[in-house]
């Protein structure tokens, strides 16, 4: 039996995010018969994008020299230099961010660059005190949770809660009661967020900032489904960034997740940083994203890509996936679906309902259905989060028939949950 580290038991000891991947590799690969995969963060298979990544391959392919880059060079810690400046050169023409490739840097994945930059920023410190992360609205992104390797690393607020009718409901950041102590290294949040669907306005975003710029931190926004790719945004913002803002992207929800291609826009500082951090952890990163999109991103397609395909696909699945829960769910059930302003996910409050997510969560996966139970995404909540225990998570990208099904054994489950425990 071997003897851990402190570091080895943060990252081996479980994780929610572990259960995650593991149900999700599981049902792709059909390990345990047909499951009707709802919990994963797996991209849909867009018809007009894979055909497109296809012909990119064949482009590669067809360059020999291109294609020996892509595969058999190192690219420097920070990325491909060519990618980077084509990225800097659309970023700054299309939004006017002044940037250069000295603000961008790439590393193994969005995962990745959370685990490094958290634990650049936070964690204990050379006087022996321990910075935080704040996460100004939960629920938050499962895989946030155990990427501190401090104790008592995470902290975040709880949402004031909106009720809209017909069974809807929103979170907001409760600016009331939002403090910033000393110990606080930067605030994070995703745009939209994961898991609730959520979209914090433009002007939710630059009052974060100012808070945070006050306090001599930055603001930490997680893109992986936003503006200005892949555009997984059903309602009308802008894409933010200044010289307090650490900006992630990631190539993942575009249709390319496992190239693991994570995208920083930050200060030079932080990106000479995670550059270093690149280095020591994986010396360079994958290449084969960069270039599959390189040309896309040169030409700007990249954004109308995002703009009139990527966004529009995944909008009209969540309001067919609304459409099948209302159908589906007993209206005298006292359900509440949170207003799906973006992401792939659909987040759903049974307030009252005598069993656990988690329990929901068994019963359904002995059904074959695969959904996320709420409590793993309060992040840096103090000990248990009782809301969480009444919500789960529902990922609507899977073929029509897959989410439809789902659904539906889905409120058999809950009716049975209210009615008899």
């Amino acid at each position: 039996m071997i003897t851990k580290s402190h570091f080895g038991n943060c990252l081996s000891s479980g994780s929610g995010i572990e259960t995650l991947m593991d149900d999700l590799g599981r049902a792709m690969a059909g390990s345990h018969g047909p499951v009707r995969m709802l919990g994963g963060g797996n991209p849909a298979h867009i018809p007009e994008i894979q055909a497109l990544w296809r012909t990119r391959m064949t482009e590669i392919l067809a360059d020999p020299p291109a294609f020996d880059r892509m595969l058999t060079n190192y690219d420097p810690p920070l990325g491909n230099a060519r990618f980077l400046s084509a990225l800097a050169e659309l970023l700054k023409r299309e939004f006017g961010w002044q940037i250069g490739p000295e603000n961008l840097a790439i590393t193994a994945g969005g995962q990745t660059a959370f685990f490094l930059l958290f634990n650049l920023l936070a964690g204990m410190g050379v006087d022996g005190t321990v910075r935080r992360i704040l996460f100004p609205l939960v629920p938050e992104y499962i895989g946030y949770a155990n990427q501190g390797l401090a104790a008592g690393m995470m902290r975040s607020l709880e949402p004031r809660i909106e009720f809209l009718g017909d069974h809807r409901f929103k979170y907001h950041v409760d600016f009331e009661h939002l403090e910033i102590g000393d110990d606080i290294a930067a605030l994070c949040v995703s745009r939209p967020t994961n898991p609730s669907g959520n979209v914090l306005t433009n002007e939710e975003i630059h009052r974060l900032d100012g808070i945070a710029r006050a306090a001599g931190v930055p603001l930490i926004i997680d893109n992986a489904y936003g503006a200005p790719f892949p555009g997984i945004v059903f309602r009308k913002i802008d894409p933010i960034w200044n010289d307090n803002i650490i900006l992630t992207l990631s190539l993942s929800k575009l249709g390319l997740p496992n190239t693991r291609t994570g995208i920083l826009v930050a200060s030079p500082e932080i990106i000479t940083a995670i550059g270093s951090m690149n280095a020591v952890v994986g010396l360079a990163n994958c290449s084969i994203g960069q270039a599959i999109v390189q040309p896309l991103v040169e030409s700007g397609e990249i954004l109308r890509l995002s703009r009139e395909v990527v966004g529009p696909f995944y909008e009209r699945k969540s309001k067919l996936a609304q459409e099948w829960i209302a159908e589906s769910f007993d209206d005298a059930l006292d359900y509440h679906v949170h207003v799906s302003e973006g992401a792939i996910f659909l987040w759903l409050w049974f307030r009252g309902l005598k069993i656990t997510a988690e329990q929901l969560y068994i019963r359904l996966k002995e059904r074959g259905v695969l959904i996320v139970p709420g409590h793993f995404f309060g992040v840096g909540t103090h000990g248990d989060w009782p809301h969480g225990h009444e919500c789960i998570r529902l990922s609507f990208a899977m073929e029509e028939t897959v989410v439809r099904e789902g659904i539906f054994i889905l409120a058999e489950e809950v009716a049975r949950g209210y009615r008899d425990g």
